[in-house]
């Protein structure tokens, strides 16, 4: 990669015809240049590209990566750039198209040979030279007995392995596989369990489709963060950060309206206690700290609670001690936090309410701390059990919650207490 690529990246990114700037690096940098890009961006630049630049590009590519280029052409392209590929590779990339991108299937490679666990390690030996002489690429071994996967043999076996006294079944290690259909968060939960080992694709009947290996599937697990992070921030998942103004309030704006109904709801409980404000004027000063502290707690106790859903430890069924634990916390936290307020609010206002206002706002802290940390747990539980992302969106419940709840502790006890 060329060390100036953010820039390249920005700059193909920006252009009305981001070919000319893509076209203009060496070919040897087009690859790493072009996978680098938001896959947005990616599509504009393929069908801004000319079928001969196209045609330049795809020649250096991978068969599962000119199947990623290829999605982007419309049919009668894709048609002649298949056309100039040699037959091997234009079978392999056909087969390719024939999945969706979103699947296992869509994501797996075929490089790999498969070989009776009945046969000798000479004949293998030959099986992969032959795979190496006919593509440039060293294969996964995927041993088989009846056609059916029994496991995968490492490479190096080969070099050491001793055909009179030992056969394939004595190296062969146990492979995890997927069914081709399965979505690419269903693969990325595979590799999790299994980060070193290559991952075989199957068909309904078991038989092997292809393989999927930890670089291939990199740039996807990368995509994936990306979108959680997008879903935290109710921030569409596609938006680019080199997107331009338009397209980033259309993503956005509805997201701010939501917002915006709920910050309604908050000012709708402070409109409540206006006397309160206007006889004891200084709670005005404390609000910002209550909600701020409730918000960024209950952001907390969410963060975690996602990451227990999306590794499958916890469900709403399961989730009681979770939800009681966030309390606890919450409310040892509350009890920190509230008593270094209340200390600060003595010092400033002890002459005026005395140790009155300190107590308002420590309880408050506490009782607020408490809301965050059920919210907190209890929001993404329940967005899981009806059927949606856990992260989308959830902090606008919680922030809601913990501003509407936190007011009105903070606010009511201050008009019984203070006046």
């Amino acid at each position: 990669m060329t060390p100036h690529a953010p820039d390249i990246q920005e700059t193909i990114a920006m252009s009305s015809e981001p070919s000319n700037p893509f076209t203009e690096l060496p070919p040897s940098e087009w690859r790493n240049v072009f996978f680098a890009l938001p896959e947005e961006v990616q599509e504009h630049l393929v069908v801004d590209m000319s079928q001969s630049e196209l045609e330049t590009f795809i020649d250096r590519l991978d068969p599962d990566e000119v199947t990623a280029v290829l999605w982007f052409t419309d049919e009668e392209t894709r048609e002649a750039l298949l056309a100039t590929l040699d037959n091997t590779r234009r079978e392999k990339v056909d087969f390719l198209l024939s999945f969706s991108p979103e699947s296992a299937a869509g994501l797996m490679s075929l490089d790999y040979v498969t070989v009776d666990e009945k046969q000798e390690f000479s004949e293998v030996i030959e099986r992969v030279r032959r795979f190496e002489d006919r593509t440039g690429e060293v294969p996964t071994i995927f041993v088989t007995a009846d056609g059916k996967l029994q496991g995968e043999l490492p490479g190096a076996v080969l070099s050491v392995a001793d055909d009179e006294t030992e056969t394939l079944t004595d190296y062969v290690r146990e492979t995890p596989h997927i069914r081709y259909d399965r979505d690419d968060e269903e693969v990325i939960e595979v590799f999790k369990q299994n980060p070193e080992r290559a991952v075989a694709v199957l068909d309904e009947d078991e038989d092997i489709l292809g393989v999927i290996h930890a670089e291939d599937l990199l740039r996807m697990v990368e995509q994936a963060r990306g979108e959680t992070l997008y879903e935290f921030t109710g921030v569409a998942e596609e938006e680019s950060v080199l997107d331009g103004p338009g397209a980033k309030v259309r993503r956005r704006y509805k997201w701010l309206i939501l917002n915006l109904g709920t910050a309604f709801m908050a000012a709708a409980v402070v409109g409540l206690f206006e006397s309160t404000i206007a006889a004891v004027a200084i709670l005005a000063a404390y609000m910002p700290v209550v909600a701020g502290m409730g918000g960024n707690a209950g952001t907390q106790a969410m963060a975690v609670t996602v990451r227990g859903v999306s590794l499958g430890e916890v469900s709403l069924n399961t989730g009681k001690r979770v939800i009681f634990n966030e309390v606890v916390a919450g409310a040892v936290n509350g009890m920190i936090t509230g008593l270094l307020v209340a200390v600060i609010a003595i010092a400033f206002s002890f002459g005026e309410f005395g140790l009155l206002l300190g107590a308002v706002i420590g309880i408050s802290m506490v009782a607020n701390l408490v809301i965050a940390g059920f919210f907190g747990a209890l929001t993404p539980l329940i967005l899981d059990r009806i059927g949606y992302d856990p992260a989308t969106s959830a902090t606008i419940f919680i922030t809601t919650a913990t501003d509407v709840l936190g007011f009105f502790v903070f606010l009511g006890l201050a008009q019984a207490v203070l006046l």
